[in-house]
């Protein structure tokens, strides 16, 4: 059946009239200009997704790789992508090199890890009940960070991520907010690591059941039964040996097995590269179950000493995974982005799922590129082709600017990151994994819709607030090319 059966796609002129309706009712000043591109669409024309400038067809990856001249030329290659990591390591101060901490850690670096991220809010917290958390909770989460204990020296010691772990602001598993009845940002949520995830292991919670972590990429504390602890040696060349596996899926799991529980429903998420065990022999079962439908990988697990240990493990060959990182191209980059549309949004990766900077990191990830965590850091990194927006730069001159991005651009506001995947008579589309969006219907009416997933909009009519346009507060963008 042809594509364009199964995926209609909307008229791109009937699309052009409708965002031109609405850019016509916008409040600023080159709103006029805007709608001079086409007629003022009638007002029996609804939308029928409800999503400003949205309609079905544009849900669809196809949709926009269509529009490209050369959806499958590669951006950068394999050669380019290891040189840019290597340049994000070297400039960018927000990367941890791990591996090549000192043998002996100092109280001094340590302190300097822990206490900027575990620092006590001053606003006032509400508990999932709505209930505000009272200043003892508070003060005893301050004292379970044992900074006290923090020793002069200490042996470095690793560890690696067995299960998809929460990184938490305080060792505790209080969710906490800052207004009643929206318990979807969890202040004390900040991130999440993948298994066979390299860390350092820095100092423990009062109450034993927490460590203070390090990785590559964020520091934070973690459960410890999610770390099982090994050397530092066996931990980093797991990470580089071959051949392996690559999740191009939002995710995948392993099998059940209750023979090697470790190893057993194991969530790996998009980008996550695992060892492959290519040669394991056809006659010998892995864990209980023949392995011809499955691929069979390795994984670390916890032993109940809580030291590091590898198993073979089984993950179906239906799971959206590849030889390889993929080909750095503008259609793999939409294709990957919408293997996630729908998705629930989480705050630091909250509800099993991710935020908008994990979104995107984990979309680049799967071609081999490493991204920062956080936006304010991908915002800045020096390590990419980075273009800075001035806060004075006038809106016709991010109009312009805004008007050449290309598939693949991370666009940077205060607080989140959007994704390029098009245009639409000559204006840009983005993906991102956003909380919701705010615009002027076409009466001029503020108009909010809370979209908590992954979704595809217009970038130019959107507000950052009441009155500014979302355009004018764009600090920056980054482009992942030569």
């Amino acid at each position: 059946m042809p594509d364009d059966i199964r995926h209609p796609q909307p008229s791109r002129r009937r699309a052009a009239l409708l965002l031109a309706a609405w850019l016509a009712a916008a409040p600023w000043g080159t709103a006029p200009a805007l709608a001079r591109e086409a007629p003022r669409a009638p007002a029996a024309e609804a939308n029928a997704t409800g999503v400003i400038g949205i309609e079905e067809g544009q849900l669809n990856a196809d949709y926009w790789i269509r529009q490209q001249a050369r959806p499958d030329a590669t951006i950068l290659d394999r050669a380019a992508i290891a040189a840019q990591n290597r340049r994000l390591h070297r400039l960018d101060p927000s990367v941890h090199d791990i591996e090549h901490l000192p043998a002996k850690l100092r109280r001094a670096q340590v302190h300097a890890w822990i206490a900027p991220l575990s620092q006590a809010r001053a606003e006032t917290l509400y508990d999932e009940r709505g209930e505000a958390v009272p200043a003892q909770t508070l003060q005893q989460l301050g004292e379970a960070l044992a900074l006290d204990a923090i020793p002069a020296e200490q042996d470095t010691r690793y560890g690696m991520v067995v299960r998809r772990a929460d990184l938490r602001t305080f060792p505790t598993r209080l969710r906490v907010f800052t207004s009643r009845g929206d318990t979807d940002i969890d202040r004390y949520q900040e991130s999440a690591l993948f298994p066979g995830t390299p860390v350092a292991i820095v100092h423990e919670s009062r109450d034993r059941k927490y460590w203070f972590v390090v990785s590559e990429l964020y520091a934070a504390w973690v459960e410890k039964e999610r770390i099982a602890e090994g050397e530092a040696k066996p931990i980093f060349a797991y990470t580089r040996k071959t051949p392996y596996l690559v999740v191009t899926g939002a995710s995948a799991r392993t099998v059940h097995t209750p023979e090697r529980p470790g190893v057993s429903d194991v969530q790996l998420e998009m980008g996550v590269r695992v060892p492959l065990l290519a040669d394991w022999p056809a006659e010998r079962p892995v864990n209980g179950q023949h392995h011809y439908a499955s691929h069979v990988i390795e994984l670390p697990y916890r032993d109940e000493a809580g030291r590091l240990r590898f198993s073979p493990a089984l993950l179906p060959r239906i799971a959206d995974v590849s030889t390889d990182y993929l080909p750095l191209t503008q259609a793999n980059l939409v294709r990957q982005g919408f293997k996630f549309l729908g998705e629930r949004y989480g705050w630091g990766h909250s509800y099993n799922t991710r935020d908008c900077s994990g979104f995107v990191s984990e979309i680049y990830r799967s071609f081999g590129v490493q991204l920062p965590r956080n936006t304010r850091d991908q915002a800045v990194s020096p390590a990419y082709n980075r273009i800075e927006l001035a806060e004075d730069l006038g809106h016709e001159e991010r109009l312009k600017i805004v008007k050449t991005l290309e598939v693949g651009d991370l666009i940077y506001i205060p607080g989140h990151v959007m994704m390029v995947v098009g245009h639409e008579d000559g204006w840009p589309y983005v993906i991102h994994d956003t909380t919701g969006i705010t615009f002027r219907d076409r009466t001029g009416e503020l108009a909010r819709v809370h979209l908590n997933g992954v979704s595809v909009t217009p970038l130019v009519p959107l507000l950052f607030n009441r009155e500014q346009p979302t355009v004018d507060r764009i600090t920056s963008i980054q482009r992942i090319r030569p």
